[in-house]
């Protein structure tokens, strides 16, 4: 794909209002998820849930693209129609997750580094065949003491990028996502502080491989305090606070950053999102969101496994997406909530 094809694709993935809804869940981790709806996680299940949230009639007003996972890019409809093709059809981008998973860092403990990259350019082309026009790679970076480490994050940073530099050769966007984990009793401060650091080192990274930053998207963490903190920061601190960190460490060709919700709560992710979005002044580039959990909890609880319950599933889909539409225009207001989809 051409630098321009790859730049075209990027602008759309963050075309205003609209934002990526992530259902690219492991194994383990939608196990997890059908565990507290008391589902069990067999391969039909995820595919009738999947395809509950994908064939939600009007997502595509607010949403561009949808991350899936290796099974799901496979998968069909009950009805023989593959899930890319459907998305497609409806204008939404089929993505798709690439990455292995964050294992333990030798000679770091408590850190990880994220594995994939064998075989990684194969892999690439096939996705590219089955539909994909953008992937995404996860890392984590978690905060206690002594850590993280430079070692960790130029670790991380470097992956991302060698990454990121083969799907644009692929004609794939690259959605680099370095996750700071919410997890720990963390200040704010000590949180912007990791999330500067891991995007300066970011960056440096995908200069070093080429990567061209108008056909990339960076999926990122809010500055927030740890969720075990022993006093949170409140909405316009946390908008404050990672507008400022942005802007001090990405790039203004950068064309946009979709943001991971990382375990906050549905409502309060759409807080920061609106809060970030309604602070004045221009910003090189759009913020967005790629929510998953913040996103789908409302549509899975709803659905409990239950086929009856799939349009009550699918409405509460839309609310919670048309919700996040308008907190990417600064235009959401906690009022919203009550209202009908």
């Amino acid at each position: 794909m051409s630098a321009q094809k790859l730049e075209a694709a990027a602008q759309a993935m963050v075309a205003d209002g609209k934002g990526i809804l992530a259902i690219d869940e492991s194994s383990p981790t939608i196990k997890k998820r059908f565990d507290t709806i008391k589902t069990e996680c067999t391969e039909e299940n995820r595919r009738a849930y999947r395809e509950l949230l994908i064939t939600c009639a009007g997502l595509e007003e607010f949403v561009s693209g949808m991350i899936l996972f290796d099974e799901t890019i496979r998968q069909s409809t009950s009805d023989g129609v593959p899930f890319p093709e459907l998305m497609k059809n409806k204008g939404i981008m089929p993505g798709i997750k690439v990455d292995k998973g964050a294992k333990d860092l030798a000679g770091h403990p408590g850190e990880k580094v994220t594995e994939g990259l064998d075989g990684l350019r194969d892999r690439l082309a096939e996705y590219r065949e089955l539909g994909a026009p953008f992937a995404k790679w996860r890392a984590v970076i978690t905060i206690g003491d002594g850590i993280p480490s430079l070692g960790c994050i130029e670790a991380n940073a470097h992956g991302l990028a060698r990454y990121a530099a083969l799907c644009q050769e692929a004609g794939l966007v690259p959605m680099v996502e370095p996750e700071v984990l919410l997890d720990g009793n963390h200040s704010i401060e000590r949180c912007f502080e990791v999330t500067e650091a891991t995007l300066r080192a970011l960056f440096s990274s995908l200069h070093q491989q080429r990567v061209l930053l108008e056909g990339t998207i960076l999926k990122a963490s809010m500055v927030l305090s740890g969720k075990n903190a022993p006093s949170r920061a409140g909405v316009e601190a946390v908008a404050e606070q990672t507008i400022a960190c942005l802007k001090r460490s990405v790039p203004a060709a950068l064309p946009g950053v979709v943001f991971l919700s990382g375990g906050q709560a549905p409502q309060e992710a759409t807080a920061h999102l609106n809060a970030m979005n309604a602070i004045t002044g221009d910003l090189p580039w759009k913020l967005s969101f790629s929510y998953s959990r913040a996103l789908q909890e409302p549509a899975l609880n709803t659905w409990a496994g239950s086929a009856a319950n799939g349009k009550s599933a699918q409405d509460a889909l839309h609310h919670r997406a048309q919700l996040n539409s308008a907190a990417s225009l600064g235009k959401y207001s906690e009022a919203m909530e009550k209202q009908a989809a």
